[in-house]
Order: structure tokens, then sequence, then C-alpha cells
């Protein structure tokens, strides 16, 4: 007869194991000797044994004892069914796995592949990555509301960074956003935008633009995005109403 840690040592299981088969109903408890140990024959090795197998296997432990208990054919269509159950999971778990390589990979799990590529151009020109990731943050709004025009908007965002002072625009709010709300960076950027507003509405720009600028709520919900991601995003917009202009996404001149 066996001691449990005998047993355990047999079936090359933990008596910790052992236990916990006993809790659940898996393993049959024996009755104790006249020590108060339990003993364990040869029955409980093989019985052991199988349980470990068919666990290791991936079978959940819910289902071991109808396995250990059924007929042969009753048997084979079980496994069948688990096996499905394990395919399943496998899939799943090699989706997370692809998640999390493209977590490691950076933008690429958030936004799609031109929104990475405007911010690795943002990054080459310069950029501060406090103001990338607020760019991106708007982005993945934008990806949420209009998936299917990304690729048809990305073209212009890139041709606007040959203009260097949308790329001073974008160096200066990178710096900006790391500023003291008293910081005379925030009254440049706050220029640098009246500028490129003023040279918008000379362009006519501003009364031709895409029906997305119709969306309202979405645009509200866009400049709430600056206004909450830092508080140097409120006093910005402030700065702008003081020079005549409203809005982030949409600007428009506060006499219009």
């Amino acid at each position: 007869m066996l001691t449990i840690g005998e047993l355990a040592s047999y079936a090359g299981v933990t008596v910790r194991a052992v236990r916990h088969y006993h809790q659940v109903g898996l393993l049959p408890e024996p009755e104790r000797d006249h020590s108060g140990y339990r003993r364990y024959g040869s029955l409980a090795v093989v019985e052991l044994t199988k349980i470990r197998t068919l666990a290791e296997a991936g079978v959940p432990l819910s289902r071991i004892a109808e396995l250990l208990g059924a007929d042969e054919e009753t048997f084979r269509e079980a496994v069948k069914e688990i096996d499905k159950t394990l395919r399943a999971e496998i899939q799943r778990l090699q989706a997370n796995r692809k998640q999390i390589a493209q977590l490691a990979a950076g933008d690429s799990l958030v936004v799609p592949p031109e929104v990475v590529a405007y911010l690795d151009r943002l990054r080459e020109l310069g950029v501060s990555e406090r103001m990338i990731d607020g760019e991106r943050d708007g982005w993945i709004l934008v990806a949420a509301r209009w998936p299917d025009r990304i690729a048809e908007w990305m073209p212009e965002k890139f041709a606007e960074l040959e203009n260097p002072v949308i790329v001073r625009l974008y160096r200066v709010l990178g710096d900006a956003i790391e500023a003291s709300l008293d910081d005379p960076i925030l009254e440049e950027a706050a220029d640098i935008m009246v500028e490129l507003a003023e040279q918008a509405a000379a362009r006519g720009d501003l009364d031709n633009q895409d029906e997305a600028f119709d969306d309202q709520p979405f645009i509200d919900l866009l400049d709430g995005l600056v206004v909450e991601s830092a508080p140097q995003g409120e006093r910005l917009l402030e700065l702008m109403r003081e020079r005549g202009w409203t809005g982030w996404t949409k600007l428009e001149r506060t006499d219009s």
C-alpha cells in the first residue's frame, strides 16, 4: 500500500493535485489506516495516471469523470468534441498573439496603415511623441467614425507636411502641451493657428470643406479631445477666440 506522496510520485503528479482530485470527486478517497493515514493500492495509481493523461491532453476536469466511465464509442465522440473546443481555443489564442505582436509594433493596432505612415512621418520631422500621441488619438476617433474615408484623406495630410508653417505648428504644439499655462509658447501656437486659418480663408478652403465637417457632434467630440487631453488645450482654444477664431477641428471666425 502506498502513501499519498508515493502515489503522486508513481503517477507523476503533485500531492496537491491528488488532494484536488479528491476534492472535485475525480479520485475516490481511500479509508484511513489505524494511524490515520490514507493508503492507496494499484488501482489508484492506474486511475490517477488516466486522470493526469487526460488533464495534460487539455480535457477539462469537469469532463474527465465522464470519459473515465465512458464506453469506446462515447469516449471517441467526447474526444472529438473536446478537440473541436481546443482548436477553437487555439485559434483564439493565435488571434491574441497577433494582437500582442501588433501592440509591440506600436500604432498599427489602433489606427490604419495610412495613419501609421503619417505618424512616422511626423516623427521624422521632429514632432514630439506627446504631440504624436494626441494626433494618434484623434485619428482613432476619425477611423471609428469614417473608416472608409481614411485612404482618401491621407494624401492631402501628407501634402500639408510640405508646408513649413504646418510642420512648425506641430513642433510648437508638442512643446506647448508640456508648458505652463502662461508660457509664451502657447501664444506662439495660437498665432500659427490663426495664420493658417487666415490663409485657408483667403483661399476659400473654409467655405468648401469636406462633408465630414457637417457632422457637428463629431466635430465637438474631436475638439473635446483637445480639451480633455491637457489643460493647455483649453488655453489654446481661449487664445484662438481672443484672436477672432473658434473651434479646433473646424475653424470659424467668431464674427461670422
